[in-house]
């Protein structure tokens, strides 16, 4: 009998924390399952060849598969802590991906105590029941250490943070201010009225912005730092800026994308000096269409610091801003108009926007959470970013329609198993949208949630059709920008905390100085994919580092109020538990195994958990009280119980 020929396909092994993983890869976008007697010595992040078992599986199942070689190691360096014995010692990852610990001989431990958080990088990867070996390359400090616990996060995701001695050599060569010299050939704006709005700890000042009316039109300015002005292509420092891709932003520090001379210093545009900028200055007609535009190189000198807060008690009429900051009212005034009608507009087109709470967490000097609530977006945080906005689509569409090669901000149509899923999930709630078999218009989505606004439900469906989209990248192709239902977009107003701005900046400036030679293009042309690819990874690496701070952070918070009682919503619900989210943003668990009173069933396509005896069922959306049960700083978890169980 003719031996059936095997069908082998290679992808991304991702671990578990429990004994099995899946394959990502191309052929199977829903992943390969693997048992872990099949898992054959991989571990997280390698890629494999993977001999499937099983070519057609039952509807609703992933296809299963053998892992057969490992191509190539993914992780060469863990973060851990480190356990010593009397003859030898080894490391419990941090990752829980990472299951089995690593054997570390004595000789290789650098002196290594119990409970040093350390960087292990590995020598020997497993084979057989033998573990990974490995040598200790860092001790980052005891995990009791102030701080040690984020910067654990920080370097178990590679995320630099010292810069190398020639990159700040190199930033102590820019001097501190700018010359007369500096402002040739530029388009000199230091009489025009222009304020910056950020928040009131933010020290990187990017952006600044002027406004003016006449005759039914808005002269609108965006104001940007000019970064490339001392940050050279090919230098150091924008060798680093690159390798960096972004700022990092974290509960208890900020990693900057270039040393603090620059982005704190020359390059912020702080009130009262004179500072070198790249304009785009757009003359906008009362409904909301820019009618035409300029770049330019400028020099600027910002009028005023303002904050998000001051502006928007400014436009609350309170007496006191009113008074203090007198020569800007009109200003203020007139940049919420016409936030209106950019908003208005996009919103005519189908524009998404999610008003979902960010957290803000307050620590003190050692980093303990004191304070942890919702850091919601006012009048003036909206005004700013419809300024920026129309900025970034100005730009991104005056390189488009001259086919000149660039960075653009794309996101692409949801896939439409995902936006079925979403649709079958609403009309629980008695909601619906229009989808047709090739997706869905982003104006659908809008109009869900104009209809969901202000409902108990709002927040977590406004999540899952976050989570139903795909995620946003850099690309060198413009495929368009599905959440802000625009044809040409990019990332133009921050190029202190941002690489693709940086880079953008670059080519601008090449158009207006003339010098988008052919042989200017095709550099342009070889070297825009990478730039793209690394920008798209390093923003994802920040945003892993920033979520997994914050449900650390929480996990501590919560450990300080063990056993006290909070009222929470529903948030989501599966065969393990019904996840419950408090006013100040933090998310806990219910397990099924401590709901006491009945044993309970879950009804997957209602997202229902239902008491088989007693009937009683829990439903998104539903208030519930708790009571924190227990916190994991490690797998950064909490559990609570239902208050009515305690007796």
């Amino acid at each position: 009998m003719k031996k059936k020929k095997s069908v082998t396909v290679s992808g991304t092994f991702c671990s578990t924390a429990q004994d099995f993983g899946f394959v990502e890869c191309a052929e199977y976008p829903d992943g390969i399952f693997i048992s872990g007697k099949n898992c054959n010595g991989a571990m997280h992040s390698d890629t494999v060849l993977v001999e499937l078992l099983t070519l057609h599986p039952t509807p609703g199942k992933k296809p299963e598969g053998a892992v057969v070689r490992i191509e190539e190691r993914g992780i060469k360096r863990v973060v851990g802590t480190f356990e010593r014995s009397k003859s030898f010692g080894f490391v419990v990852s941090d990752n829980t991906r990472i299951k089995d610990d690593i054997f570390i001989p004595l000789e290789a431990s650098k002196g290594a105590m119990d409970g040093h958080k350390v960087v292990v990088e590995i020598t020997e990867y497993p084979k057989g029941r033998r573990s990974a070996e490995g040598r200790i390359v860092e001790i980052l400090g005891h995990m009791s250490d102030p701080g040690v616990d984020v910067l654990s996060i920080v370097e178990g995701l590679e995320i630099p943070t010292e810069f190398p001695e020639k990159v700040l050599k190199q930033a102590e060569r820019i001097p501190l201010e700018i010359s007369e010299a500096d402002c040739d050939g530029r388009l000199d704006l230091r009489d025009t009225l222009m304020i910056t709005i950020d928040g009131d700890d933010a020290k990187d000042l990017d952006d600044a912005v002027s406004i003016s009316y006449e005759n039914g039109l808005y002269e609108l300015g965006v104001h940007i730092a000019d970064v490339t002005n001392y940050v050279q292509y090919q230098s150091a420092l924008d060798k680093q800026a690159l390798k960096r891709g972004t700022s990092v932003y974290l509960a208890d520090r900020v990693i900057p994308m270039l040393p603090h001379r620059l982005c704190n210093g020359i390059c912020s545009l702080n009130a009262g000096v004179d500072r070198l900028a790249l304009s785009c200055i757009m003359t906008i007609d009362e409904n909301g269409d820019i009618i035409g535009h300029r770049l330019a190189e400028t020099v600027i000198n910002v009028n005023r610091r303002m904050s998000y807060d001051g502006v928007t008690r400014i436009l609350e009429e309170e007496p006191s801003y009113l008074a203090e900051y007198e020569n800007l009212v009109p200003m203020c005034r007139m940049m919420k108009e016409l936030s209106g009608i950019l908003r208005k507009k996009r919103s005519k087109r189908g524009s998404i926007d999610f008003d979902l709470p960010e957290t803000k967490i307050i620590v003190d000097e050692k980093g303990k959470p004191l304070e942890i609530r919702p850091y919601d977006r006012n009048v003036a945080t909206k005004i700013i970013e419809d300024f920026m906005l129309a900025a970034n689509e100005t730009v991104a569409s005056h390189f488009y329609w001259q086919e000149i090669p660039f960075l653009y901000r794309v996101h692409e149509t949801p896939d439409a198993d995902k936006i079925e899923k979403l649709g079958i999930f609403i009309r629980n709630f008695g909601y619906y949208f229009k989808a047709v078999n090739d997706g869905i218009h982003p104006k659908e989505l809008q109009k869900l949630l104009d209809k969901i606004d202000g409902t108990p439900e709002e927040a977590l469906i406004s999540r899952l059709t976050l989570r139903s989209m795909k995620q946003a990248k850099y690309s060198v192709n413009c495929s368009g920008h599905f959440g802000l239902a625009c044809t040409q977009y990019c990332h133009f107003t921050s190029p202190i905390r941002r690489y693709p701005d940086l880079q953008i900046h670059r080519i601008i400036k090449d158009e207006i100085r003339g010098r988008l030679t052919t042989d200017k293009i095709a550099q342009y042309e070889m070297m825009l994919p990478n730039v793209a690819e690394q920008s798209s990874k390093t923003e994802r690496r920040a945003t892993e580092a920033e979520r997994e701070v914050n449900k650390l952070k929480k996990a501590q918070f919560m450990a300080e109020h063990l056993g006290e009682e909070f009222e929470g919503v529903i948030s989501g619900i599966t065969s393990w538990g019904i996840y419950v989210e408090l006013p100040n943003t933090i998310e806990g668990m219910v397990r099924v195994s401590l709901l006491t009173d009945d044993f309970y069933e879950y009804h997957e396509k209602e997202y229902e958990l239902v008491g088989i005896n007693s009937g009683k069922t829990f439903k998104l959306g539903e208030k519930v009280k708790v009571i924190v049960n227990s916190t994991d700083e490690i797998l950064r978890t909490i559990d609570f119980i239902l208050a009515e169980d305690v007796v």
